[in-house]
């Protein structure tokens, strides 16, 4: 079905915001996707298509006369039967035993306030048809018959999906973004070799299909010769990629209120949080800002369902420029109003974009592969899994491209590895950064594109056991 069989959104949000009873105050939240996609495999193009989907969420609150709150979430996907929605919710919130995260619905004052560049609430959803991936295409099929004519075999996929979300409250709050969002994925397997690359990008204007392409053939061409080395610890340049895939994981596991109780790397010893604690002797920086060039992301709270540190209550609040770590130290937690109100800090959303610098590093990963006497270049993680969450240690595998460093050189390929590291520890013990740019984690890019992030040096990156994956 296509966004524009559906009605209106304005409409939608509107009708289950009036449908029948419901509760001393309500939120509905319709978002809908427009995704494109252009599937490779074997030096050809598979599959390619598009799907326009919408999804409903309504969200019911009963106060109760001692100030609690009962909270029912229903949700629907395409053209929804507004009242059997709004009493689903009902019939859930009624029952529903007190919530930890209740706080009063915000008014259209404390809510974002859409400037010039905000969406107008009745504007109807924007799509995203495969004419964006036009260029990728053309690009795509140069490469397919140069690997055709030679001895690569290139596999991969490009994306892109347009989010609109719509926002409206029984308070009177009425708010909506669209959020684009793409990217290209590319594997290229030269007799025993293999190798990954893969970007991020808004709507395809800034990526090169070629530049990606060659890439894989510099790392291909590395692969020629086979190296093997034993488990044991290693100095290890991350490339932005991988350093995404770490900074991803730490900004999940930021949240306030497991570090009040003791459940995360950043829970101080005897009780609270380490909030203000050094993390690492490098001034590293990470932070969220809606508003970052290139990177820009939903200037408000969107919440389809409550946790330790998201509420639905929050729909609405504005998401501003937030520092996680700052000079090093950490700065601030995940918290909703409610935990923050606690816990007598600032509330402070997830992320929609992260970014992770150390200010005046310039250096390139070329320029600090050439500065590596003996080392490992770790281009792609994969199968990243949390072991202990006390210290955010997680467990994962190399794979697509590890490959060896001698004299500032790259030598050859070398085995892949299971590691066991903690982002947490990676970032004090990290004696060079380079340039941030845009990254795309292989791992968790899925779940946060928007990311722009350096390479790291790691002197003793400790590299478990030897993985027999090929």
């Amino acid at each position: 079905m296509s966004t524009s069989d559906f009605r209106p959104v304005a409409d939608v949000v509107e009708e289950a915001l009036a449908a029948g009873p419901g509760g001393d105050g309500r939120i509905v939240v319709v978002e809908d996707a427009d995704e494109v996609e252009l599937r490779f495999a074997a030096n050809t193009t598979t599959t390619n298509g598009s799907r326009r989907t919408r999804r409903v969420t309504v969200v019911v609150v009963h106060w109760s006369g001692d100030g609690q709150a009962g909270v029912g979430v229903a949700r629907r996907s395409g053209d929804v039967d507004c009242d059997e929605l709004v009493s689903a919710a009902e019939r859930e919130a009624v029952s529903a035993s007190p919530a930890g995260d209740a706080a009063r619905l915000l008014t259209p004052d404390e809510a974002w306030a859409p400037g010039s560049a905000g969406r107008a609430f009745e504007e109807p959803p924007g799509p995203s048809d495969l004419s964006m991936l036009s260029d990728v295409l053309t690009g795509l099929s140069a490469a397919l018959g140069r690997a055709r004519s030679g001895s690569s075999v290139l596999a991969g996929f490009a994306e892109h999906r347009l989010t609109t979300t719509t926002l409206g409250t029984s308070t009177g709050v009425r708010l909506a973004h669209a959020q684009p969002e793409g990217s290209l994925q590319m594997v290229d397997r030269d007799g025993g070799a293999s190798a990954w690359v893969g970007s991020a990008t808004r709507d395809f204007t800034d990526l090169s299909v070629e530049a990606l392409e060659d890439q894989l053939a510099r790392r291909t061409s590395w692969a020629k010769t086979r190296i093997e080395r034993p488990a044991g610890r290693y100095e290890v340049i991350l490339p932005p990629s991988a350093v995404a895939d770490l900074m991803i994981g730490l900004a999940y596991g930021s949240g306030g209120q497991d570090a009040e109780d003791g459940r995360s790397a950043f829970s101080r010893a005897g009780g609270g949080t380490r909030i203000g604690e050094r993390l690492a002797t490098l001034p590293f920086d990470l932070r969220t800002d809606p508003a970052e060039p290139g990177l820009e992301c939903a200037p408000f709270v969107v919440a389809t369902a409550s946790s330790a540190d998201e509420s639905v209550f929050d729909n609405g609040l504005p998401s501003v420029r937030t520092h996680w770590i700052a000079n090093g130290r950490l700065a601030r937690l995940r918290y909703h109003r409610a935990g923050a109100a606690r816990a007598g800090v600032e509330p402070a959303a997830g992320p929609g974009n992260l970014i992770l610098e150390v200010p005046g590093a310039d250096a390139t990963l070329e320029e600090m592969v050439a500065g590596t006497e003996r080392g490992l270049l770790v281009t792609c993680l994969w199968y990243l899994r949390e072991v202990d969450p006390a210290t955010m240690l997680l467990t994962g595998l190399t794979r697509d491209g590890v490959y060896a460093v001698e004299d500032g050189v790259v030598v050859g390929a070398v085995n892949n590895f299971r590691f066991n590291e903690s982002p947490v520890d990676l970032l004090a013990r990290a004696t060079e950064v380079g340039a941030g740019v845009g990254a795309l984690g292989r791992e968790f890019g899925e779940y946060l594109r928007r990311t722009r992030m350096p390479p790291v040096r790691i002197p003793d990156f400790n590299m478990s056991s030897v993985s027999p994956a090929t």
